[in-house]
């Protein structure tokens, strides 16, 4: 039986990456200027994990059966703010600048305060916060 050394990354299929990119940096990721143009970007999060990004066509280049998934989404990528009062200002900000508010903030029965914005392909983004 063969064993993982390591989970390495994360990867998200963009159909416009400056604006998928806009967005991550907005979430306060740290994507490294000179990436926006490119057909795929990574930004190098704690521990060396990486936030992959590849367009539409790298993706169909090397998997030309890809297909835009539809009917709801099996992953969530999910970021924690500071604090909850950080949670309701970066989903209205997000908002505000006209992002897809999925889920407006609310206070989970499991202890955190937590809301959900869509990232430009569809993709939610979980933002909390522990509630005390």
């Amino acid at each position: 039986m063969t064993t993982i050394t390591n989970v390495i990354g994360l990867s998200v299929v963009v159909t416009d990456m400056a604006r998928a990119l806009a967005f991550y940096r907005a979430l306060g990721i740290d994507v490294p200027a000179g990436q926006d143009g490119q057909p795929h970007a990574e930004a190098v999060l704690g521990n060396g994990f990486r936030l992959m990004f590849d367009t539409v066509d790298v993706i169909t280049s090397f998997d030309p059966t890809w297909t835009t998934p539809g009917g709801g989404h099996r992953a969530a990528l999910a970021v924690e703010c500071t604090d909850p009062a950080a949670v309701d200002a970066l989903y209205d900000a997000l908002v505000r600048d006209g992002h897809s508010g999925h889920l407006a903030p609310f206070d989970a029965v499991w202890g955190q305060r937590y809301a959900v914005v869509d990232d430009p392909d569809g993709n939610p983004i979980d933002l909390c916060a522990p509630s005390a």
